[in-house]
């Protein structure tokens, strides 16, 4: 194998690892999230993480994140509106990108 070949082994495999990073940390987002909304509705325990699993279902309905927005939006109703809940999903993506790199 040659040195190119050895690079772009290297990149494609940082490639992929930094993409399962970004899927893993949007993931823990989504789950972080839906605790969160799951508090404001009052559920806790087993009905809170059924709750955050929905939330984290949502986000396979189409690319990028308004799926979650939405469904969010649409559970919490008065009690947040979508500016809110696009806030706490950076705040809380940063929390699980640091859940993460303490876990590695």
């Amino acid at each position: 194998m040659t040195t190119f070949d050895d690079r772009e082994s290297a990149f494609e495999n940082k490639f992929a690892h930094d993409e399962e990073m970004k899927f893993r940390a949007v993931a823990r987002r989504n789950k972080l999230l839906g605790l969160w909304a799951a508090e404001l509705l009052g559920k806790t325990g087993e009905a809170a993480n059924a709750y955050a699993l929905e939330v984290v279902k949502a986000d396979f309905e189409e690319a990028g994140h308004e799926d979650v927005v939405r469904k969010v939006a649409a559970d919490l109703g008065d009690i947040a509106d979508a500016d809110t809940i696009r806030a706490k999903m950076e705040e809380l993506l940063r929390v699980a990108k640091e859940q993460l790199v303490r876990e590695a």
